[in-house]
C-alpha cells in the first residue's frame, strides 16, 4: 500500500522488457538531459543579455519590458495549446523538435540589424519553448518510469542547470575579449548543433515513449483531472510565494549588499545547489513520496529574511536557500504531475501545469517588484502569507490526491 501511494499509477514494475532496461532508461535520461544542456547554454546566454542587446540596437526601456513581457506571456500560454494537440495527435517528438528547432532564433541575433528583428527572434525563441515543454516533459515522464521518476527528472535539471551557467559566460567572455554580443550569439551556433544532434539520437533511441511506459508498468486508472485542482492552487500560491532572482539581486546591487561583479557569482552558486537539490530531492521523492514537497514553501519562506539582508553572509545564504527550493520545485513538481495523471492526458496536464506555475511567478514576481518599492516588510509579509497557504494547500492535495488514487 505505502508503495502504492508513492507512484499509484505504476503497478508492479514487471522483469521484462528487455528492449529497455534500466541502463538503457538512464542511458535515454542523459541524452536527454545533454539536449537540455546545450538547449540551456543558448536560450540562457541569450536572455541575461535581452535588455543590454536592444538597448544597443536601439531599443528603449519600454520596448525592452513588452518584448520580455510578450515572449514569456506567449511562452506559457502556448504550452495549453501545445499540451492539448500532444494528446490529441500523439506527436511529442514532432513538437519537441519543433520547439527546439526554435532555437535557431538565438544565433540569428548575430545578424540581426534593427531591434524590431531582434525582438522577433527573441519572442520567437520564447514561443519554442512554450511549443516544446509539455511534449518534452511528457516524454521525459515516459523514460524515467523505469528508475523513479524523481531520480530522473533530477538527473535531467542537474544538467539543465550546468547548461544555465554556461550560456551567460559564453555571452559574457565573448563581450569581454571582442566587446560585442554577436560574436558571442553566432557562437552558440554550435551547441545549437550539438543539441539537434542529440536530440536526434535520442529520438532513435526511444522512438514511442508511452509504448515504452506502458512496457514498463502496468499502469491503473488514474484520477479524473478535477482531482489535480488542489495541486494546482498549491503550485499557484508556493510559485506566487518565490521571489524571483532578479529581484534579488537588484536588491544586492542597490543597497550595496553586493558588488555588481560578484552577483552572478552567486547567482552560479544558486544555480550549483539547484543542481545537487534536485538529485537529492529526486531521491527522496521517490522513497517517501510527496511528503518531500513540504519543504519547498518552508524553505520559501525563509529567502528574502536572508536575501535582502544588509550583508554579504545572509546573502549569500538566500542564494542556497533560493537554489535549492528551485531544485525542488522543478524536479518534484514536474515528476507529481506524471504519476497522478493517465498517459492519455499527460501533455494536456503538462500544459496546464507549466501555464499555473508561469502565471502565478509572473503575478507574485509584479506583487513582490511593487512591493519593494514601498517596503521591505511588505515582501516579507507577503513571501510568508503565500508560502503558509501553499503549505496548507499542500496538505489537502496529498490528501485528495492519494485518497483519488486509493479510489482508483
Amino acid at each position: 500500500m505505502v508503495q502504492f501511494l508513492r507512484h499509484p499509477f505504476h503497478g508492479t514494475v514487471p522483469d521484462a522488457a528487455p528492449q529497455f532496461d534500466r541502463r538503457a532508461a538512464y542511458a535515454a535520461i542523459v541524452l536527454f538531459g545533454i539536449v537540455s544542456l546545450f538547449g540551456d547554454v543558448i536560450y540562457e546566454g541569450a536572455r541575461s543579455v535581452t535588455g543590454p542587446y536592444l538597448s544597443l540596437l536601439g531599443g528603449t526601456a519600454l520596448v525592452v519590458g513588452v518584448v520580455a513581457g510578450m515572449g514569456e506571456f506567449l511562452g506559457y500560454a502556448l504550452r495549453l495549446v501545445s499540451g492539448f494537440v500532444a494528446d490529441t495527435t500523439r506527436r511529442y517528438w514532432a513538437l519537441t523538435f519543433l520547439g527546439y528547432g526554435m532555437l535557431a532564433a538565438v544565433p540569428l541575433l548575430a545578424i540581426a540589424g534593427s531591434w524590431e528583428i531582434a525582438a522577433l527572434l527573441f519572442v520567437a525563441e520564447r514561443m519554442g519553448k512554450g511549443i516544446r515543454a509539455p511534449a518534452k516533459d511528457a516524454i521525459l515522464s515516459n523514460v524515467t518510469a523505469r528508475v523513479g521518476r524523481g531520480w530522473g527528472f533530477g538527473i535531467h535539471e542537474c544538467l539543465d542547470q550546468i547548461g544555465a551557467i554556461i550560456g551567460p559566460l559564453i555571452i559574457s567572455a565573448a563581450f569581454f575579449f571582442r566587446g560585442d554580443f554577436r560574436v558571442g550569439f553566432a557562437l552558440l551556433l554550435i551547441p545549437f548543433a550539438l543539441m539537434m544532434a542529440a536530440l536526434a539520437v535520442t529520438r532513435r533511441r526511444v522512438p514511442a515513449p508511452p509504448d515504452l511506459e506502458a512496457a514498463v508498468a502496468a499502469p491503473r486508472q488514474a484520477p479524473p483531472m478535477e482531482a489535480l485542482v488542489p495541486y494546482g492552487v498549491f503550485t499557484a500560491l508556493t510559485m506566487a510565494g518565490f521571489v524571483a532572482f532578479p529581484l534579488i539581486a537588484y536588491h544586492w546591487a542597490a543597497a550595496g549588499v553586493v558588488h555588481e561583479a560578484r552577483i552572478p557569482l552567486l547567482y552560479a552558486v544558486a544555480m550549483g545547489v539547484d543542481a545537487v537539490a534536485a538529485l537529492a530531492a529526486g531521491r527522496a521523492y521517490d522513497r517517501i513520496g510527496l511528503s518531500v514537497l513540504a519543504a519547498a514553501p518552508v524553505l520559501g519562506m525563509a529567502i528574502p529574511f536572508f536575501a535582502f539582508g544588509s550583508s554579504f553572509g545572509p546573502a549569500l545564504a538566500g542564494a542556497v536557500l533560493w537554489g535549492a527550493v528551485m531544485g525542488i520545485q522543478e524536479t518534484i513538481l514536474r515528476a507529481a504531475v506524471a504519476d497522478y495523471t493517465h498517459l492519455s492526458t499527460r501533455g494536456r496536464a503538462y500544459g496546464i501545469f507549466n501555464t499555473v506555475y508561469g502565471a502565478a511567478w509572473f503575478a507574485g514576481s509584479a506583487v513582490l517588484g511593487w512591493a519593494y518599492g514601498v517596503s521591505l516588510s511588505f515582501i516579507l509579509v507577503f513571501v510568508v502569507a503565500m508560502q503558509g497557504l501553499a503549505l496548507l494547500a499542500f496538505l489537502y492535495a496529498k490528501r485528495r490526491m492519494e485518497g483519488a488514487a486509493m479510489a482508483g
